[in-house]
Order: C-alpha cells, then structure tokens, then sequence
C-alpha cells in the first residue's frame, strides 16, 4: 500500500498546475498530522508550494520568470469556495479592481458572513471582515464593487471622471442583477448608479 505521501503526490499531480491545495483536500489519505507532515515533505521535494499557513499550490513554471504563483485574489476566491463564504471586495481593493485606482493594495478587505481573520500571502495580506449579511447581498459583480467603491470614495468626493468611469463599468452589468443592487445601496449612491440604466431597454 502506498504511503500517504506517495499517494498525496499522485492526487498533485494530477491536478493542472495552478491548482491551490489546502490539507483538507487529502484528508481521505491519513490524519491531520499525517497529512501537512506529508505536505511538509512535498514542499521540500518542490512538489508543491506553500503560499500562506495552510494553503498550498502546484505552481506554474514560466520559461522566462520561473515559478509563478497564485495572485493574493486567487487565494483569497480559493478560501471563500473551501469555507463556503460569501465575499464582496471593499475599500481601495474595490477601487483598484474597478480601475478607479492604480494603487495596489497591500491588504485586501473583503465583507464576508464568515469567520473573520488575516492571512498572509507573502508581502500582502487578506482581512476578512464580519459584517451583517444585509451588507452581501448585491448579485452584480460589477455593482456590488460598486458600492463599495463609492462608500471608500465618500458622498461629495466622487470626481466627474470618477462618475463616468463607474456609469462605463455598471453598463457591462446585467440589468436585472444592477435594478437589484441598486436598491440596496444609499440614496446617493443609487442616483449615481440609476444613471447607468439610461438608454437601457
């Protein structure tokens, strides 16, 4: 019989390079300890690649930099899918996925009904932060950063650029998923949401 190692790293293997693993993905191969000293071992064999405590990848090789690893954003999408949490990006993280800043954030905020907590992911980090589940309940994924997005700007602070490049973005969403959305969110907000809906059929 295969040792639980050997077996972990067939299962590696046959997952397409990028995957990120975590210990529970092997739990049917041996106990908890059995399975990160396993895990331990594959890392020093560079099997896999350890991106933050208890979360793993096979990573993928580039012919020009080497190994690549998972964006903090991959991780983050990775951890919301084990734990089954809803998530909606918030603060300058929403602002730079919305192309409203160039700034990179070093910490990603994410508003989750899941357990709050940090994790590290290299130089970055991801804060997931408790909130009440009224807060996650926008459907759009363009309007839900949205929302967000304006909240971090402030009422009064968001520039004629700022508006227009937002209006530019919610015009890709889906129509019923934005009429949704846009009820969920302040007075101020929905005027300046509602304005991509015009000329909409």
């Amino acid at each position: 019989m295969l040792s639980a190692e050997k077996q972990i790293e067939r299962s590696i293997k046959t997952k397409p390079r990028g995957t990120l693993l975590f210990p529970e993905d092997f739990s049917s191969y041996g106990s908890s300890d059995a399975v990160r000293k396993a895990l331990d071992r594959l890392e020093d064999k560079h099997v896999l690649v350890r991106v933050a405590h208890g979360i793993y990848v096979r990573p993928k090789e580039s012919k020009l930099i080497g190994t690549v690893l998972p964006t903090v954003e991959e991780v983050a999408d990775a951890i919301a899918k084990r734990d089954r949490i809803r998530t909606v990006p918030s603060g300058s993280y929403a602002l730079n996925a919305l192309g409203l800043s160039t700034q990179i954030p070093m910490k990603i905020v994410l508003l989750t009904d899941g357990s709050p907590r940090e994790i590290k992911v290299g130089r970055r980090s991801i804060k997931f932060k408790k909130v009440a589940p009224k807060n996650l309940l926008a459907k759009g994924k363009v309007s839900r950063l949205v929302i967000q997005a304006l909240k971090e700007l402030g009422n009064g602070y968001v520039s004629h650029h700022d508006e227009e490049k937002i209006i530019e973005c919610l015009r890709t969403e889906d129509v019923a998923a934005l009429k949704h959305d846009i009820g969920l969110a302040p007075v101020w907000i929905q005027k300046i949401m509602s304005k991509a809906l015009q000329d909409v059929t």
